[in-house]
């Protein structure tokens, strides 16, 4: 595994929270970075796990976090969990963990069953010549034109495609576009299949809405070049726009009843939203329990301990707390408006007594069963193993302990990849058990990482053999006096020199 893998892992992981039942103030320990249950996770442990890393991983405090935060604190609880003989399967526990994974299912129910009760289109032959929905089939032969192009070099392509519409009839289009056009449409005859009028540019949607089934344009101009545009038959497009059309139906159904819930919603902002959703978006799991309001809306109010469940469900999780972070105030006020739209939707979810059924949450305790089994077993900490390894409660806690460091030596060094704790998992072990990271502690460890990285590098310089370009100045270079010495990896620097460039 390489760097760039290990940190898209780290990075898309759900974030680990810093926080716990501990009543010590772990800040004034700055020689700990991280406690988990009974485990700590020493600022030279972490510094070697970064510094010494044949991973080469950046050096910094985002990845530190993330090493401690994200591997070293959920891996250290689910050894304990383990060593107790704790299955971590309560119910009621999994439910509310999982409760942002319930919720999405939920209101993706409730929107079904709305658009439901909306008259769909058909996809019929009448719908398709009268473009119902605004959708249209078509296939064009484009000739780009490159971005800066002269006059010149504009009116020769222009001239090209015209003479090629003077050869393009219904019957050779796809030949013509196959031979012709220059994108990827071409080697499917230019066939662009079934699309909204308004996804494409103006001139082009312009173009495609003139035509009649089967008509052929004149030669179009958009900002990417010169078009030839054929508006499929009904033949051609029946298949793609039926499905297209009930789809684009489901949506418009769907759209109306979200516009007039929204009118009903009445969503006023908290005066720092925008600042608090940020915060939220930096470490979900520490605010799982924050109470504090974002925004409120006719009935209720949506708060961080609710934005930090949905941003912990996202099925891209940490690409959307990533974007949130780095947005402009005005972007997050709208996403925070949107959840707490989303609330009302819920409620009235609820109303109608959408929800998942028994069988359904049954299942959702044996995948969350099974993914504790899963993380054991890759961790190398089952309990079976464990109890074979040990016979008291605290010996297999630290039999758990040294295996769960060993993993994370193999994962740094390459040897093994990362293991992911999914987001619930994650919330019953920072829920039942004690764990606490220390910013002070993470700082400390970057900092000794790098002066250890950075005797690593000068080590393997050092080791590297002589430069075979000799220095100014040695016997036997044969140098013109006063010619600056040649850059070389592995040349020792003279006194006086800046050092090389680290390899």
């Amino acid at each position: 595994m390489n760097r760039s893998s290990l940190l898209a892992l780290a990075l898309c992981a759900t974030s680990v929270s810093a926080c716990g039942g501990l009543k010590d103030a772990l800040t004034a320990h700055v020689d700990v970075v991280a406690r988990a249950g009974s485990q700590e996770l020493s600022v030279n442990r972490l510094s070697d796990l970064l510094g010494k890393a044949k991973l080469q991983v950046p050096i910094n405090t985002e990845v530190a976090t993330l090493v401690a935060r994200d591997l070293w604190v959920p891996y250290q609880l689910l050894g304990l969990a383990a060593a107790r003989g704790d299955s971590l399967g309560d119910p009621k526990a999994i439910e509310s963990a999982a409760s942002g994974m319930i919720e999405n299912a939920k209101l993706g129910r409730f929107m079904e069953s709305v658009a439901a009760k909306f008259p769909l289109d058909s996809g019929t032959e009448a719908s398709y010549l009268a473009a119902r929905g605004g959708l249209y089939s078509a296939r064009h032969i484009l000739l780009l034109v490159p971005e800066n192009s002269s006059p010149v070099v504009r009116d020769s392509i222009r001239r090209r495609i015209a003479g090629i519409r003077t050869q393009v009839t219904a019957a050779n289009f796809a030949d013509m576009a196959r031979k012709n056009s220059q994108d990827n449409s071409a080697q499917k005859g230019g066939d662009l299949g079934v699309f909204p009028r308004g996804m494409m540019v103006k001139p082009f949607g312009d173009a495609v809405s003139a035509l009649k089934p089967g008509e052929i344009s004149p030669v179009v101009e958009t900002q990417y070049g010169y078009h030839i545009v054929q508006r499929n038959s009904w033949d051609d497009a029946k298949a793609q726009f039926a499905a297209q059309a009930q789809g684009r139906g489901r949506q418009v159904a769907e759209s109306t009843y979200v516009a007039q819930a929204q009118i009903e919603a009445k969503v006023k902002l908290a005066s720092d939203a925008a600042a608090t959703a940020k915060s939220v978006a930096k470490d979900p799991m520490a605010h799982r329990n924050d109470k504090t309001s974002v925004a409120t809306y006719t009935g209720g109010k949506l708060t961080a301990s609710h934005l930090a469940m949905v941003l912990l469900a996202a099925p891209r999780s940490g690409q959307l707390t990533q974007q949130i972070q780095q947005a402009p105030d005005s972007l997050v006020n709208q996403y925070v408006t949107n959840m707490a739209q989303r609330e009302v939707l819920l409620r009235r979810a609820d109303s109608a007594k959408v929800g998942l059924s028994p069988e359904e949450l049954t299942n959702l305790r044996r995948d969350f069963s099974q993914a504790v089994a899963m993380s054991w077993t890759q961790l190398g900490i089952d309990p079976k193993s464990l109890a074979d390894s040990a016979k008291s409660p605290s010996e297999r806690e630290r039999v758990a302990a040294a295996r769960i460091e060993a993993f994370l030596d193999r994962v740094m060094s390459g040897q093994a990849q990362p293991v992911p704790v999914p987001a619930p998992l994650q919330i019953i072990l920072m829920d039942k058990y004690d764990a606490k990271v220390n910013a002070a502690g993470v700082e400390r460890a970057v900092e000794r990482a790098a002066k250890l990285r950075a005797g690593a590098d000068w080590s393997r310089a050092a080791q590297q053999p002589p430069s075979a370009v000799p220095l100014p100045g040695a016997p036997g270079a044969g140098a013109t006096p006063g010619a600056a010495p040649s850059p070389s990896r592995g040349a020792v620097p003279l006194p006086g020199q800046p050092a090389p460039p680290r390899p």
